[in-house]
């Protein structure tokens, strides 16, 4: 039954001490058992007894002994990156992009595949995924017997009473795409929403590791928060809580690819930018640049050039207030101690959005709401929702090996 919270087991109290464990081994990269105990809040026996599990399973492994001046000699250790490989696959809108990791997480290598926008049969859409996955293992001579397992992030996954489902703008999947999906990857799989992975990297990874509320913004061609409160990712009854992207920014305002008109991201998604300098100078030769990649790059270069662009750097701040608008709105209703900033229109124009958004988002926060908000741009660079899902994806390999009782979102 829906809505109902399962008991929960010592050995489920014993996995959540666990993922504590690891995600700080893995924040640190190597550690110690007296760094553990500092940085988990657990105790010294529950430390040293879940170090020695994981070291005899063979996911932590010791990397050097450090002398002290006195007593024994201090054990540092981490993951054990020699135990398998772990994919992670982001696919977007516009791309497919799997990554190849080590089970220290660190980066092996990563293979991409442009996506036309406009091609949604689910079929062509499990089939390029396949293709990626092929293209990975193939350039690094890795079967699939030596992969762990893979966490794939499909825009718009929800939960329903009858199952999954993957619904977004003019994208319909059910249950058989997604059964079709794990047929031709040939990979244990987990599957997950974006927003929730990307959140998940920033909270192992990033400002989450100090902050127990936070909210993480993807910008790009949708956008919508990933949502951490008190230590937890906000996932919802059908798992799509943070489409923030779709909340009202301006009433009977502008159409979105939703149906609805006056989304947020109808404002700050890359078309809306587009369509925001369209408004301003239609003749631009911006205005009817194809490729959104290619649009931001141009943008952010003509509004920070020498030469004089006046519609492109009012395009800027005009995202930029309508960004701090919305923001203030998101810092009302989670009232987050931070707030991270990532997506790759954010690697492109998160220079000139934050300050001014940041103004914007303090001035139109409810009381003092907004105040002590920091506004940021995310730490974690590269592809934030990779490495979430890939997190993701490694983990349940752990519960795959009887190690982690943890309930992984939706595997396949």
């Amino acid at each position: 039954m829906r809505g109902v919270v399962p008991r929960r087991t010592s050995r489920d109290i014993r996995s959540d001490s666990m993922i504590d464990v690891l995600h700080a081994v893995l924040s640190a990269g190597e550690t110690t058992r007296n760094d553990l105990m500092r940085s988990t809040g657990l105790s010294p026996a529950t430390v040293v007894t879940i170090v020695n599990e994981l070291i005899e399973a063979d996911v932590l492994a010791e990397t050097k002994v450090s002398a002290g001046r006195v007593g024994r000699p201090t054990s540092i250790f981490g993951m054990n990156a020699a135990r398998g490989r772990i994919l992670g696959i982001d696919v977007a809108e516009t791309y497919v992009r799997a990554t190849m990791f080590d089970t220290a997480l660190n980066q092996v290598s990563y293979t991409e595949s442009a996506r036309d926008e406009h091609v949604l049969e689910p079929g062509s859409i499990v089939e390029t995924i396949g293709l990626v996955v092929d293209e990975l293992l193939q350039s690094e001579g890795v079967c699939r017997e030596g992969v762990l397992g893979a966490g794939i992030s499909l825009p718009g996954l929800i939960q329903e009473p009858s199952g999954m489902a993957v619904v977004v703008p003019n994208w319909e999947w059910r249950s058989v795409e997604l059964d079709r999906l794990r047929e031709r990857v040939g990979l244990p799989l987990v599957i997950d929403n974006p927003l929730k992975a990307m959140v998940n990297a920033e909270r192992w990874l990033g400002r989450g590791r100090s902050a127990a509320s936070l909210a993480t913004v993807n910008l790009g061609t949708g956008v919508g928060a990933g949502i951490v409160l008190e230590g937890e990712v906000l996932r919802g009854a059908t798992n799509s809580a943070g489409e923030w992207g779709h909340s009202l920014l301006m009433l009977d305002g502008r159409l979105c690819r939703c149906g609805r008109r006056g989304c947020v991201e109808a404002y700050i998604g890359v078309p809306g930018i587009q369509h925001t300098l369209r408004e301003l100078a239609p003749s631009h030769p911006l205005a009817d640049v194809e490729l959104q990649s290619d649009f931001i790059s141009l943008l952010a270069h003509a509004a920070e050039s020498s030469t004089p662009d006046d519609a492109a750097r009012e395009t800027v701040a005009r995202t930029a207030y309508y960004l701090g608008s919305a923001l203030a709105d998101l810092v009302a209703v989670v009232n987050p101690d931070v707030v991270t900033l990532t997506g790759w229109t954010t690697w492109a124009l998160g220079g000139q959005l934050l300050s001014p958004a940041r103004e914007r988002m303090r001035s139109q926060s409810p009381g003092r709401a907004g105040a002590a908000v920091e506004l940021e741009i995310s730490a974690v660079r590269g592809n934030p929702v990779v490495t979430g899902i890939a997190m993701i994806a490694l983990e349940r390999s752990l519960v795959d090996a009887g190690l982690l009782t943890t309930r992984i979102p939706v595997v396949l």
